[in-house]
Parts: C-alpha cells; structure tokens; sequence
C-alpha cells in the first residue's frame, strides 16, 4: 500500500549541510511509493527549536509533471529561512523518471504538506500557518493542494489536512483542461477538469499570491484566476513582469524582484515580520 510516511525516527539527527547563504538543511523521506521514496529538504531558520511554532512554506519544482530538479528554489527556500519561516523543498514523481501521470503528481504534493503538518510538534512548526508554493507544473500542483478535492494517495491519513493556508504560485497552471494542456493527461477532459484549481476557487480558499510574466501564454489564466477571486470575495494578489515569458522568476533581475514581493505576500499575511527600514 502506498501512504504516507512519517520520518519520526529522522527529526532527532544531526543536520546534513546547508543551503545558500549558510542556512542548516535536513533531508527526509516523507513518502514512500512504489517507484521511489521521496526526500523532502527542510531549511531551518537561525535560532530555531523544535519547541517553536514558526509559519512553514513548501515549494514544488517546475518541469511539465515531466521533469525538473528539488534543486529549483533553493534560493528562496534559503531567503525565507534566514528571515524566520521553516522553508522545505519537496521532490514528487514525474514522467520522466518515474512513468506518471499528473494525478500522481498532485497526490505527492497533497503528502509533503499533510507531511509537514503531521510532523509540525518536531519541525517546531505552526501547522495553521503553512504555505504551498512552486513554479509552472509546480505551481499547478502547489494549487491543487488548496483548492482541488479528492486525489489523496492511498493509505494516508485523511484526517490530517493536506490543505495549506496560503499559495505563492510561479507562472502556475490553473487550468489544466485547455486544449494545448490536455495532452499531459492523455487527453482526458474530465481528468482535465478534476485537476484544473480555478475551476474550484472559493471565497473563502486561500489567500494567494501569482507571478507571472506578461509574455507567458499561461498568463491569461491567471487572469481568470484574478477575475473570478474578485467576482467571489477571495484574497489573491498578482505580480506581473511586463515583457517577461514562462520561467522568468528563475533569472536575475527577476529572481531578486519576485522573491522580494513574496517577502512582501508573506509580511502582509502575518508569516513574516516586516524588515526595518531607515538607516541602522
């Protein structure tokens, strides 16, 4: 059976390394499935205890469902850390190297936060104030665990919400049943549907923050997002990179600028506290 699987026996060892900028990280299997066990990376704040009860932030690598690398986020996992939060980056199986669909793609994301939350007493997080975040495929995924219903991996504790307090989405998909999109379900249109988040926004799911390039074909979708979250009374803000297209988030000057305006999101919510201004 494939489920969930509570890394207990990992929370007491030593830390492994570090991440950008001098950040201690610790690796963890948070699911085993049939194919691979899947390692999530967790970045830990200076000053850190077990004992503390921190704002906690998951990010999922991009790649079309079919490719891509946990390395993808590194750089702002290792930013949120340093200002305080819990940041992880979590692997999930994709076509590629595992031969899935994006069905099994959303159950490993639904895992890691049900994962983080189910461990939040030895991750010394607050298990009310977690984000899903992640770029492209990443981001789609990242959505469907706040908005989508259903799609749990077999075997995993479904009492343990899988839902996520809030979203910071890269240029994500949020409409996975769009012509140009289908292929990647095998044209299957009701699958399509069941995984495409706006189609579920309501007003009261998460608040939410989207970036996107405005040379992005996919920026139109998060248009729609924007659109109907204002029709319903939803929290979601948008960042547009004028001339940018897919991916831009990935590169300076872009990098610095979206991770500033996460920072900004984050403040905004109460998960961070905001950075003094005016001279020392």
């Amino acid at each position: 059976m494939v489920g969930l699987f509570v890394c207990t026996m990992f929370l007491g060892m030593p830390l492994r390394g570090y991440g950008e900028d001098g950040s201690p990280t610790k690796s963890f299997t948070y699911k085993k499935t049939k194919q691979v066990d899947l390692e999530i990376i967790v970045h830990y704040p200076p000053g850190w205890k077990d004992t503390d009860k921190r704002p906690a932030i998951v990010f999922f690598f991009g790649g079309g469902w079919t490719n891509g690398s946990v390395k993808q986020f590194e750089s702002q996992a290792t930013h949120l850390a340093n200002r305080g939060m819990i940041a992880a980056r979590a692997d999930y199986r994709v076509k590629s190297r595992q031969g899935v669909t994006p069905k099994e793609c959303v159950e490993d994301a639904k895992s890691a936060v049900r994962w983080l939350r189910q461990n939040a007493a030895k991750l010394g997080i607050d298990p009310n104030r977690i984000v899903a975040a992640g770029g492209s495929a990443g981001g789609h995924i990242a959505a469907c665990t706040a908005l989508v219903p259903g799609l749990d991996a077999d075997g995993e504790d479904t009492a343990v919400s899988s839902q996520p307090n809030a979203m910071v989405l890269f240029n994500p998909v949020l409409r996975l049943d769009e012509p140009q999109l289908l292929r990647f379900v095998g044209n299957d249109k009701v699958l399509a549907k069941s995984m495409s988040p706006t189609l579920y926004l309501t007003k009261d799911a998460p608040p939410t923050l989207l970036l996107y390039g405005s040379a992005d074909r996919l920026a139109a979708q998060g248009d729609e997002f924007m659109k109907k979250s204002k029709e319903l009374g939803h929290r979601a803000e948008m960042f547009t990179a004028e001339g940018q297209k897919h991916g831009f988030f990935n590169r300076p000057p872009w990098l610095e600028k979206t991770t500033q305006r996460m920072d900004e999101f984050l403040v905004s919510i109460g998960y961070l506290k905001a950075k003094p201004t005016g001279k020392p």
